[in-house]
């Protein structure tokens, strides 16, 4: 592929100035972006149900595992291919095999039991198209929405995302309740083909400035991506934002909750209620980012973003008492929630639109391969030294993060148009 480093240019939209919020193709894409999000928390709730049903608890964890090994090793490759094929077709194609695949493990499940084997194959189809899906869907939005919007699209995203997890499992539950796994994986299959019309109806125009796709090897778009990352003054340093705050975040958010809430002895309830918080507080960050649109310093706001959401998560683990926690995971939410929308917009706006998906994948890679391999080391430590400690390091961590993209002049002074 041949490749020219030109300045991103704004994306054809149904009415230039249009906000975000009224713009039908932004709404088409956040429709089926939000009805894949569901699809895919009915059917994770449906798999774990089937597996936990089906074996031991370490075979059902085992099930549930597998999908993350093609997602990682497979992720850059995604990238390539939403930048050569386009990310509509790849959503598009990544869509209808979910929604085939769940639809007939649907109609196996209702005239016999699903072995692991079988679930353990879902999964891993499973693994391989998100590794496709995720950079795709982050080259989408420069193609729907001009560039002074991009922050908007970002925190209604976010706001799809927030949704599709609250209402996901409560959704497939109820499925699970009334008709069995069958009928959650029916579910999850429905709301997946909903999404296809929709995205079916996007009308979109190459970006200019977008390069022409043609000759060259996919390994040499690879290395192509890679070095245009690693030479951007903005993007770069981005990428090392990104992967500091996730190594120090998600590893005591996912092992360590559960820790500290049965040291606390707030129980599972506990967990929950903590994660509620959580999610309010992420999803009004959205939601502000949604109304707000244009951020001038950008980059500064969310290099205190995350200092400031640091310290939060190092005061959660002396919080004795279960409300005072709900409230500080509020505050975790509110600042992780805005941080995260922030380095999505800023690689919206920043980012080339010829190497968007590479970009995506990039920064997917950082937090759905590396970010879980934290897992155990955090449990580890927590039983070595407890909670308090491991605790203090994440939350060291994340403040690095946010003084290291403060101290980047091109971060520090990036802005989001609106």
């Amino acid at each position: 592929m041949t490749a020219t480093a030109t300045a991103p240019a704004p994306a054809a939209s149904a009415a230039p100035g249009r906000p975000a919020h009224r713009d039908p193709q932004v709404l088409r894409w956040l429709g089926a972006y939000t009805a894949s999000t569901l699809g895919d928390s009915v059917y994770h709730l449906a798999l774990s149900w089937s597996a936990v049903r089906g074996g031991t608890p370490a075979e059902a964890g085992l099930v549930m595992a597998v999908s993350a090994v093609p997602r990682a090793l497979l992720m850059l490759g995604g990238g390539v291919l939403a930048d050569r094929l386009g990310p509509r077709r790849v959503v598009l194609a990544s869509d209808t095999v979910r929604c085939l695949v769940v639809l007939g493990v649907a109609a196996l499940v209702l005239v016999t039991s699903p072995t692991l084997w079988l679930l353990a194959g879902v999964a891993l189809v499973f693994g391989v198209v998100d590794a496709l899906f995720m950079p795709a869907v982050g080259a989408l939005p420069p193609r729907i929405a001009p560039r002074d919007q991009l922050a908007r699209v970002q925190g209604m995203r976010g706001l799809a995302q927030r949704s599709g997890a609250v209402l996901g499992a409560p959704l497939g539950g109820l499925a699970v309740a009334l008709g069995g796994p069958g009928l959650a994986f029916a579910a999850a299959g429905a709301l997946f083909a909903l999404s296809l019309p929709l995205l079916l109806a996007l009308r979109l125009r190459p970006l200019t400035g977008e390069a022409v796709k043609e000759n060259g090897t996919a390994y040499g778009d690879l290395v192509d991506g890679l070095r245009y990352l690693r030479g951007h003054r903005v993007l770069g340093p981005l990428m090392i934002v990104i992967a500091l705050s996730d190594l120090g975040f998600v590893g005591p958010l996912n092992v360590g909750l559960a820790l500290l809430s049965d040291q606390r002895g707030w129980g599972a309830s506990g967990i929950g209620w903590v994660l509620a918080g959580f999610g309010v507080g992420a999803g009004g960050a959205s939601l502000v980012l949604g109304v707000k649109g244009r951020v001038p310093r950008a980059g500064a706001v969310l290099g205190w973003t995350m200092t400031l959401g640091a310290a939060s998560i190092g005061a959660l683990a002396f919080v004795p008492l279960l409300p005072v926690a709900v409230a500080v995971a509020l505050s975790i939410g509110l600042f992780a929630g805005l941080s995260g929308s922030l380095c999505g917009a800023l690689v919206q706006t920043e980012c080339d639109p010829a190497y968007l998906g590479r970009v995506s994948a990039v920064s997917g890679l950082v937090s759905l391969g590396l970010a879980p391999l934290t897992f155990p080391l955090t449990g580890a430590a927590i039983g070595l030294w407890g909670v308090g400690p491991v605790y203090a390091v994440s939350a060291a961590v994340c403040a690095l993060a946010g003084v290291y993209g403060l101290s980047v002049r091109a971060v520090r002074r990036a802005e989001l148009p609106g």
